[in-house]
């Protein structure tokens, strides 16, 4: 062996071993695998034709020798432009830019290699080759670099990235190794440096093990799956255990308002009450927890009034403190914009967990309700605070206070009802709407929860449709509403009598039915004024039927759905296919009279 070709007989050794590692497995298709691919293969087959260029150049052949002399240097061409194309993908923008550059320049000097003669020369370390096609090897290898220091300036913020490190050897070592080889013609070093350059990008490209990324795949789907089936199996849970809750809420309500009652039975009817509504907040807290941890809760943005919010969360918090000796203050800005754009489901729900959870802790003394707003530009940030006179909190314990199904002291509060899912919603929910939550307590003192979220405000122009809101006393007394006639689609008897009990207070004049064949049916012959749909029913949903329906151009008549379909994201649906309103299932008196005045009420 020549001394020449030591350098070369290492770099083949190292560039084969690095074939085999690199073939041997597959490889995720990417644009960067893919040069890669053609680099290491190129630089492998450079050093296989450097050694027979040695053979040829001691034993000449016209034509053979010359064609071999330059397919070796259209190898080292093609290595060298893969390389900087690579340079420059890392880069994306400047990639796109230089993309037709390269082929062009790439051609050219590749035309050049062709045409030119090879003219070859002895040396001490043996024959090597020159003339006008190595030459343009060496201008491309130096243009190539210039363009990538131009690259570079343009992107100083690359030099923090690993890929560069094979990039500055190259530009290093190229540099040297040319010189040298300038210098010392029969020191074959050019190929082995690309070789080296080779080598280290191997440990910079993004290289993953396609097997490793498909049972990473696997696994995933197979999470997703259980996932899946977790949350359709709570959902069909929560419908089934909302159909009986519907008859026991329902037929409690009425049972409730009966002028004639005696004192402890109303009592005994408003525990069943209260016990009905702490079962309904455990599934809905469950099925919260369940859509956020598939990542399938979405926050729902519409136009809303903030102080109808507030002071619904003041009317819901007072029954929640019930016959505590607690005073209730409220205090709200009266700077916030009437009508704000955002979730206001999700954010009545942070400040009712967090009054919830203030009236459950305090026995006596006060809950501050605090509402400040900052407004900057078109966004009101909520500073929501509620400060309260309860239990406390101890300082380790704050960490584990929004931990699923974590409750404090457990031993201390064992007459406190809950299951711990109220506050580990409320941070989540916190988080998805990119606020912020901060706790502040003293054990034995108290507790302060401050909530920060930022709210749209809507357009001056913007108009929210707020019929007037009546009670059920009222209503019983409107000419317009006795009388009326309203169609009861469900196909659980049960569900059916509710309803009507608490239709028929109204004085309205109730009729039912139990499919959608039959509601179609009906609706032929007899004009309603409202119709309560229920969705999931056997053969035909309500959907179904109410598209159905609205097939007759002149069917006018307002459709409810009325569903234990209550999950997140529900009642934008039902609105979206075209229904008029929704309630959910237990029906709330005070959203079926909202309802009822809506619809029937022609004043």
């Amino acid at each position: 062996m020549t001394t020449g070709l030591f350098f070369p007989t290492c770099a083949i050794f190292f560039s084969i071993l690095l074939n085999v590692i690199y073939f041997s497995k597959q490889r995720v298709k990417n644009t960067e695998n893919k040069l890669y691919r053609f680099l290491v293969v190129s630089n492998l087959f450079a050093l296989i034709f450097e050694y027979a260029c040695t053979f040829f150049s001691n034993n000449y052949i016209p034509f053979i020798s010359d064609m071999i002399l330059k397919t070796y240097l259209i190898l080292l061409l093609i290595w060298i432009s893969i390389f900087v194309i690579y340079m420059t993908y890392i880069t994306k923008k400047s990639h796109e830019i230089l993309k037709p550059f390269w082929i062009g320049a790439i051609s050219v000097f590749a035309i050049a290699i062709l045409l030119f003669p090879i003219s070859f020369e002895q040396t001490a370390y043996g024959p090597t080759i020159t003339g006008v096609p190595v030459n343009v090897v060496y201008l491309a290898s130096f243009s190539f670099i210039i363009i990538w220091m131009g690259v570079c300036f343009f992107n100083r913020g690359l030099y923090l990235n690993k890929k560069i490190l094979p990039i500055m050897v190259y530009i290093v070592l190229g540099m040297i190794t040319s010189i040298i080889q300038k210098m010392i013609p029969g020191l074959l070093l050019v190929t082995p440096t690309e070789t080296l350059v080779t080598f280290l990008m191997y440990f910079t490209i993004e290289n993953p093990d396609i097997q490793m990324i498909e049972e990473l795949n696997i696994a995933k789907n197979q999470a997703e799956k259980a996932n899946n089936a977790k949350t359709d199996f709570l959902s069909n849970m929560s419908h089934e255990i909302r159909t009986p809750l519907n008859a026991i809420t329902g037929f409690a309500e009425a049972l409730k308002e009966e002028p004639d009652l005696p004192d402890r039975v109303k009592e005994d009817v408003n525990d069943i009450l209260i016990a009905s509504y702490s079962l309904l907040e455990i599934v809905n807290g469950v099925l919260d927890i369940s859509k956020i941890e598939a990542n399938k809760l979405e926050i729902i943005n519409n136009n809303y009034n903030p102080y109808k919010m507030f002071n619904d969360l003041t009317t819901l918090t007072k029954v929640r403190i019930g016959e505590k000796p607690i005073e209730l203050i409220v205090k709200i800005d009266e700077t916030i914009p009437k009508v704000l754009y955002g979730d206001h489901t999700r954010v009545k729900q942070v400040i009712l967990n967090i009054l919830t959870n203030a009236a459950k802790y305090t026995k006596e003394g006060h809950i501050i309700f605090k509402v400040d707003s900052v407004i900057k530009g078109d966004i009101c940030r909520l500073i929501v605070s509620v400060e309260d006179t309860g239990i406390g909190i101890k300082r380790d314990k704050i960490d584990k206070l929004f931990d699923k199904f974590e409750r404090l002291d457990e031993d201390r509060n064992t007459t406190i009802e809950g299951t711990g899912l109220g506050l580990a919603i409320t941070k989540r929910l916190v988080q998805l709407m990119h606020g912020q939550l901060v706790v502040q307590s003293v054990y034995g003192k108290g507790s302060k929860f401050t909530v920060s979220i930022d709210q749209k405000i809507a357009p001056s122009d913007v108009k929210l449709d707020e019929t007037l809101e009546l009670n059920r006393e009222e209503l019983t007394k409107d000419k317009d509403i006795v009388g009326k006639s309203v169609l009861v689609v469900d196909d659980n008897k049960l569900n059916i009598k509710v309803a009507t009990r608490l239709l028929e207070d109204y004085g309205i004049t109730v009729d039912s039915c139990m499919s959608g064949a039959e509601c179609l049916e009906k609706v032929k012959s007899i004009k309603y004024d409202l119709i309560f749909m229920d969705d999931m029913m056997p053969r035909m949903s309500g959907t179904e039927t109410f598209h159905k329906l609205k097939e007759d151009p002149n069917f006018n008549t307002p459709v409810v759905v009325l569903t234990a379909n209550a999950i997140a994201g529900m009642e934008e649906k039902y609105l979206s296919e075209g229904f008029n309103s929704y309630l959910s299932k237990p029906i709330e008196r005070k959203a079926l009279d909202n309802v009822i005045n809506k619809y029937l009420n022609n004043q």
